[in-house]
């Protein structure tokens, strides 16, 4: 009998690829996280994607997610003892309802083979298993964003019923080009952060994000995550105050490690909110310029950011007119999750004997 983590897979399942030497098997975060990154890195750089994680990185953002765990939710693929794929899936709050985002991620010379098709059943399992037990009212979904020139996960996606259900654009802005300076409207002001204020300002930014299209309902675990982000430095972070009430909040990272590794000087901007008092009177233009003053006095050459191609409140207009310009569209695919069948098992192959 093949058993892996205390489970029978079966060995008749749909989902296993005929790979010689391939095995599919939990993930162990006592060891596993450097190999997982690579990876990451492998996938990414193949498919263009400038998301170069580092083993701090990841491990912060996976001790960091409420219910979340590694050893459960990231399944890993093994060719001889090699990592050739893997896949994690997340469950969120996202408007009352169950949301299960995933992500995966294959080396190039091991697509093609099945293997994809296997992990995405495994994430379809694992998220109705979650699902079954969470209590999360309503209609529980599986979502993920890919870029859309990654044809073959289009394909895969589309194949197993996942439609597109959002765009949006991935935008960029030259530092090394004139900023125009705009004026903050009256009665505000921009001052240092100071980790006193880092509740506040999160809970501002929260509540700013919570009439946005498919927003996460935010956690304490999502606090503590951020602010132990092992690259944060909040003093690029501009903060917009009236008096002593937050107004408006842009949050900028500098990803050190991943810059080298793609030799750029990039900053992104993560999150720019205007709480509704402040809405339409030109905050969220000035607190931006502020922030890109900021990353090109830090010795950064360009910005990024991502944003809602639907955004009803024209978000993707601010950043043109502030000079951001589209780079790619990238696509939220989604699907109805479908009741547990096999409760989250890793994929049948030659997982390990016993």
């Amino acid at each position: 009998m093949v058993v892996i983590d205390g489970r029978d897979p079966g060995d008749a399942r749909h989902d296993r690829p005929a790979v010689p030497g391939l095995r599919f098997r939990p993930f162990d975060p006592a060891t596993d996280y450097p190999a997982l990154v690579g990876l990451i890195h492998a996938h990414n750089r193949f498919d263009r994607i400038d998301q170069l994680p580092t083993v701090e990185n990841l491990r912060s953002e996976h001790e960091h997610i409420e219910g979340f765990d590694s050893r459960r939710d990231v399944i890993l693929a093994e060719i001889d003892g090699s990592i050739c794929a893997a896949a994690r899936t997340v469950a969120r709050t996202r408007d009352g309802r169950g949301s299960h985002d995933f992500d995966g991620w294959v080396v190039p010379a091991a697509r093609g083979r099945g293997i994809g098709t296997a992990v995405l059943a495994w994430i379809e399992e694992r998220a109705a298993q979650v699902a079954a037990t969470d209590g999360r009212a309503g209609r529980p979904e599986l979502e993920t964003w890919i870029d859309e020139t990654q044809l073959e996960a289009v394909e895969l996606l589309e194949r197993h019923g996942y439609r597109i259900g959002r765009y949006g654009v991935l935008m960029a802005h030259d530092l090394t080009a004139p900023i125009e300076s705009l004026e903050l409207p009256d009665g505000l002001e921009i001052r240092p952060v100071e980790p006193a204020q880092h509740r506040q300002i999160w809970d501002a930014d929260t509540e700013a994000f919570r009439d946005h299209w498919n927003s996460a309902e935010r956690t304490e675990a999502d606090y503590q995550g951020w602010f132990a982000e092992p690259e944060l430095d909040t003093s690029l972070w501009r903060v917009a105050w009236a008096g002593d009430v937050v107004a408006g909040v842009v949050m900028t990272s500098v990803w050190a490690a991943e810059n080298e590794a793609l030799g750029i000087r990039r900053g992104w901007l993560d999150h720019v909110s205007v709480r509704r008092p402040w809405r339409r009177r030109g905050l969220a233009s000035a607190l931006i310029v502020e922030a890109l003053v900021g990353l090109r006095s830090a010795g950064l050459t360009e910005a990024f950011l991502g944003a809602d191609a639907e955004n009803v409140t024209g978000a993707v207009r601010v950043y043109e007119r502030v000079g951001f310009r589209r780079q790619k569209t990238i696509v939220k695919y989604r699907k109805a999750l479908q009741a547990s069948k096999a409760g989250g098992r890793p994929p049948s192959g030659e997982q390990a004997t016993a």
